[in-house]
């Protein structure tokens, strides 16, 4: 009994102390704003699991009528069943969205723009972490990650720019400073694990540079523009990964990554907080703007990088 009760203690222990680890270091800060959104449209990509169910259950509650597209339709309905539930809004919908599929992400810009009257917020949050050839012949992460957003972004631009003062928020990643951008082969195939986790990186640093070209291109309309970092989070974007590598992945980060709650703060914030408009183009971590790499900061980096995601997506010859 002695022994039990000595195990129990020493458990109680570790787990005090491992609380204490994860909200000092782990968890990060908290959105803590009131802003209601009564009256607002947001579209968010990704919205079936993860930080970005967690981000569209929170603006959800706050009276937004919220959008949740991705390409898993019964993940999606699901996602948007439960929130409306937790929520106590009705007004989340389901709409069917394929980023690896620039058809698709036409085809969606056009159903969207004729079923609703307004976009107050947009939040391209959806990411992959996935080797191979995308159905347009590009390198599936880096076209999930920056091609199909950069393309719903443009499709979509004059239904914001009509609902300013109104946001766009793009989910980036701390990653980014190991990326590069390669105008020979950014956007081709790759194979294999480490190569697939270096388009990842890529497509991150694409984020944080279409942020602030947007907000350059765009400035004075009263549309604003940011990056966001969401930290080190337990989500399944390892999900394509071999067994090997998501396995003891998804145990370390249940341990040492905060929760996908925890992770969505950032966006929420961005999406939310006042005040933020002189901020446009700007990289935010930990609900505070944050310096990004060297390469982030590149403004003709940004602007070639522009012009090169117009023609891979048919904007320009």
């Amino acid at each position: 009994m002695e022994s039990s009760g000595q195990v129990l203690l020493a458990l109680g222990l570790l787990l005090g102390l491992y609380t204490l680890f994860y909200r000092t270091f782990i968890k990060g800060k908290e959105c803590r704003n009131k802003t209601s959104l009564r009256g607002k449209t947001v579209l968010l990509t990704g919205g079936n699991s993860g930080i970005g169910k967690a981000t569209a259950l929170d603006l959800a509650r706050r009276g937004a009528r919220v959008i949740v597209a991705s390409r898993n339709r019964k993940l999606g309905e699901s996602a948007v069943s439960e929130i409306r539930k937790e929520s106590g809004n009705n007004e989340v919908i389901f709409m069917s969205l394929d980023l690896g599929s620039l058809r698709s992400v036409r085809a969606f810009a056009e159903a969207f723009l004729q079923s609703e009257l307004k976009l107050d917020i947009l939040i391209n949050n959806a990411a992959v972490i996935c080797k191979g050839k995308s159905e347009d012949g590009f390198d599936v992460t880096f076209q999930v990650n920056h091609l199909g957003h950069f393309l719903l972004t443009h499709l979509l631009l004059d239904r914001i720019q009509q609902c300013s003062p109104s946001r766009v928020v793009i989910v980036s990643s701390d990653v980014h400073r190991r990326g590069t951008i390669d105008f020979q082969k950014v956007h081709k195939p790759v194979e294999g694990y480490l190569n697939a986790f270096q388009s990842y990186c890529n497509s991150k640093l694409a984020n944080v540079l279409h942020v602030r070209e947007l907000a350059k291109r765009l400035e004075g309309t009263g549309v604003t523009f940011y990056a966001v970092h969401p930290g080190a989070v337990h989500t399944n974007a390892l999900r394509y990964s071999p067994a090997w590598v998501q396995y003891p992945y998804l145990v370390f980060t249940w341990l040492f990554f905060r929760d996908a709650n925890n992770g969505a703060q950032t966006s929420i914030y961005c999406a939310t907080e006042p005040g933020l408009e002189s901020l446009s183009g700007s990289y935010f971590d930990n609900c505070r703007r944050a310096d990004t790499g060297p390469l982030g900061r590149d403004d003709a980096l940004a602007t070639k990088l522009w012009e090169f995601s117009e023609r891979l997506v048919g904007l320009s010859p």
